[in-house]
């Protein structure tokens, strides 16, 4: 059969049949038995050449769609590359300018902390010595304070201090130096009132009644002392004791003097016998020492006023002396009351504001110690 035949064909090789060696070096091939025809080794030899023909073209043909294929993407790597470096580069740019950026930032903070701590430093010494000014100020005033509140205690108008008030001791006793000493009002009251107190000798057991009016309005400006003399109290005082204790025949000159008292400004001085007068007005205005500038009367002259810093001198007498000084002690009294520095009971003062008045009353009929 067919079957066996094909077994028996693939188990027996042909007789005569070519076997297909290597090719020699000359590429032929030499036949194994002279069996092969020659139109055999042509068509094989044909069928090799088309097929190494055809692997040579499509090699060819790969090789070229290889290469564009290469050039397309070295081309796109190209492009992708630069745009790489641009972005590189701007990147670049941006952090130069950043770094610029914060150098100037840093630099402008130092400055300005700088500048800060500077100010501070400054700032701080302005505030220390203002600190120190202020503590010099508190320790002088607080010292001030002591020395009044001393004053008032040791040294009241009914029993002042002369230790405190050397301008109290009598001018035979007193050293004059050159020039002259100011002593206001308020700090030494001029004169005490217990020198002024010219009332014949005090009856052992005194009777006195408090009048309720004054003691009311007396009160009254106790709550909330004050200087104007609009309030009741003092408006009642200036009519019925300042104003009549300053009235002098001069009146040009005793309202210049009423001014002075109630500013703090006037300054009384003893003079010596061989002090000449300062005459920087008329002398029918500033008196001398055997004349009184403020009654107008031939009067020995033992002291001399001065309002505020005018440098004009007024020589006065004993009683006018004591009129003014009368006034001053009250002024220089209810000051006291104004600041806190008198700690007494509210009965006590008032008492001690109807002694004054009293002076007042006194050295406006003449009543004056000899002394003076």
């Amino acid at each position: 059969s067919q079957t066996s035949f094909e077994e028996d064909s693939q188990k027996q090789p042909a007789v005569g049949h070519w076997k297909t060696l290597m090719p020699s070096k000359g590429g032929k091939e030499e036949p194994e038995t002279g069996c092969q025809g020659a139109g055999g080794v042509d068509e094989t030899q044909s069928t090799e050449q088309l097929n190494v023909s055809r692997l040579r073209s499509s090699s060819v043909e790969i090789r070229e769609k290889g290469s564009e294929f290469l050039k397309e993407e070295l081309h796109k790597a190209q492009k992708e590359l630069k745009l790489k470096d641009k972005e590189c580069e701007r990147l670049s740019k941006v952090r130069e300018q950043l770094e610029q950026e914060l150098e100037e930032l840093t630099a402008s903070l130092f400055e300005e902390a700088h500048k800060m701590v500077r100010e501070a430093n400054t700032k701080q010494a302005a505030s220390e010595k203002q600190l120190r000014e202020a503590r010099g100020k508190i320790d002088m005033l607080q010292a001030e304070v002591t020395a009044l509140k001393t004053l008032v205690i040791t040294s009241t108008p009914s029993s002042p201090n002369r230790e405190l008030h050397p301008q109290l001791q009598s001018p035979s006793k007193a050293v004059f130096r050159k020039g002259h000493g100011r002593n206001k009002s308020t700090s030494s009251a001029m004169v005490s009132a217990a020198s002024q107190n010219v009332t014949p000798e005090p009856v052992s057991h005194e009777c006195r009644e408090v009048d309720s009016i004054l003691f009311a309005e007396f009160q009254a400006w106790k709550e909330s002392p004050t200087l104007d003399k609009s309030c009741s109290f003092l408006d009642r005082i200036y009519r019925e004791d300042v104003g009549p204790c300053l009235d002098f025949t001069k009146q040009e000159l005793s309202e210049l003097v009423r001014v002075a008292v109630e500013q703090n400004t006037l300054t009384i001085e003893p003079i010596a016998s061989q002090t000449l007068p300062v005459v920087k007005v008329s002398a029918g205005e500033c008196g001398g020492p055997k004349k009184c500038a403020l009654s107008g009367l031939p009067r020995t002259c033992k002291h001399r006023i001065m309002l505020g810093d005018s440098g004009n001198y007024y020589y006065i007498s004993p009683s006018c002396r004591a009129r003014i000084t009368a006034v001053c002690n009250f002024f220089t009294y209810i000051r006291y009351i104004q600041q806190g520095l008198v700690r007494q009971d509210v009965e006590l003062m008032y008492w001690e504001v109807m002694r004054l008045r009293r002076e007042m009353s006194l050295a406006k009929l003449g009543f004056y110690p000899s002394e003076m």
